[in-house]
């Protein structure tokens, strides 16, 4: 019993981390193809709407890889 339980913390631990690792993966191939500097614009901008969009952006890409963590 308390193997299983340690096995499914490992795993929970791996998966989560992987799944951390593509995000942050997915949003710098994202900031490359804007051809501004996001975070800048969001910052010192007060661009609402960028941030809105990145926002649902990130929200998304961790939905799928949510999904594609519990199959």
């Amino acid at each position: 019993m308390e193997y299983i339980l340690v096995k499914g913390i490992i795993n929970s631990l791996i998966f989560s981390g992987i799944g951390i690792f593509v995000l942050v993966v997915s949003y710098l191939l994202l900031e490359k193809m804007t051809p501004e500097n996001t975070w800048k614009e969001i910052v010192n901008n007060k661009n609402t709407a960028l941030a809105i969009v990145f926002g649902a952006f990130i929200i998304g890409i961790s939905i799928i890889i949510s999904a594609a963590i519990h199959g």
